[in-house]
């Protein structure tokens, strides 16, 4: 039990550093176009990287998961809401799945 309290507080002590370095030493607002939307788009690009391998084997068929979040994407673009985007990717995984295996 003591080496894990040890090994959270080393972790949470490392993520606090790497987050305070940045607001501490650089104070001045960033002008630069370029600079503001490379940091805009950081936190998305985290996201779909950390998430996009997991979309795949979320289920029994690769190609049924890939098939959907392509449709998915597709239907984000065009402006379909958060929640019906989800309940149509859960209908349509199920009966692609069914429509494979």
């Amino acid at each position: 039990m003591k080496y894990e309290l040890i090994m959270i507080a080393i972790m949470a002590l490392t993520t606090y550093v790497i987050r305070m370095i940045p607001l501490t030493f650089y104070r001045k607002e960033i002008k630069s176009i370029y600079v503001q939307s490379f940091l805009y788009y950081i936190p998305y690009a985290v996201l779909a990287s950390l998430t996009f391998p997991y979309i795949l084997y979320a289920c029994d068929s690769m190609v049924a998961a890939g098939v959907t979040t392509l449709i998915l994407m597709v239907l984000s673009y065009k402006g379909l809401k958060l929640f019906e985007v989800a309940m149509i990717g859960i209908v349509l995984v199920y009966i692609l799945q069914l429509i494979i295996l």
